[in-house]
């Protein structure tokens, strides 16, 4: 199914994650007034969407104003609108404001795989938003809402299992095999 939600600007834009540490699911939500879209990803995808925009702002002037915490939690329902596969961030100069795209994981089927090889040569490969098939959604925010996310990103990302101190892998609650220790 084709989904296309499209933020100007929103009023926030947040992560959070649902069940006991080990078996967490994550999700990406963009609310904007009564509006919102709720994207099911992995906890390794918000840890590096917000490691990517936390670079990006390196080279900006320090955002000022941040919403309450209490804003950043996810809001009720939580309904998937779609799982997340790539995303693409870009920057607005002359609007000082970041666009996130996030667009629906798709797996290749032997027929997209073929259909890609006789298509390579194609020069005329211009997609408009509508033409891209698959769930996508556009998000625009500003620096302070980006700064937000990505502090919020790292406490949710970090409030799961700690990681083992010689392998690096997740301990989880009932022990953990350390591949390191003999």
């Amino acid at each position: 199914m084709d989904f296309f939600a499209d933020f100007d600007f929103v009023d926030v834009l947040t992560t959070g994650a649902l069940g006991e540490p080990g078996s967490r699911t994550f999700y990406i939500q963009a609310r904007a007034g009564v509006r919102s879209v709720t994207v099911r990803c992995e906890k390794q995808q918000v840890a590096t969407i917000a490691q990517y925009i936390r670079r990006a702002l390196a080279h900006l002037p320090v955002p000022e104003g941040q919403p309450p915490r209490s804003v950043m939690q996810l809001a009720e329902p939580i309904t998937q609108a779609f799982i997340l596969g790539a995303t693409a961030l870009e920057f607005n100069n002359s609007a000082d404001h970041f666009i996130l795209h996030l667009k629906e994981f798709a797996p290749l089927s032997d027929e997209d795989d073929n259909e890609f090889a006789e298509d390579e040569d194609d020069e005329d490969d211009d997609e408009d938003e509508d033409d891209i098939p698959g769930a996508h959604a556009r998000v625009s925010l500003t620096r302070a809402q980006a700064m937000a996310f990505c502090d919020h990103a790292d406490r949710t990302v970090s409030a799961g299992r700690p990681d083992c101190v010689y392998c690096d892998l997740p301990i989880n609650i009932d022990g953990h095999f350390c591949p390191r220790m003999n």
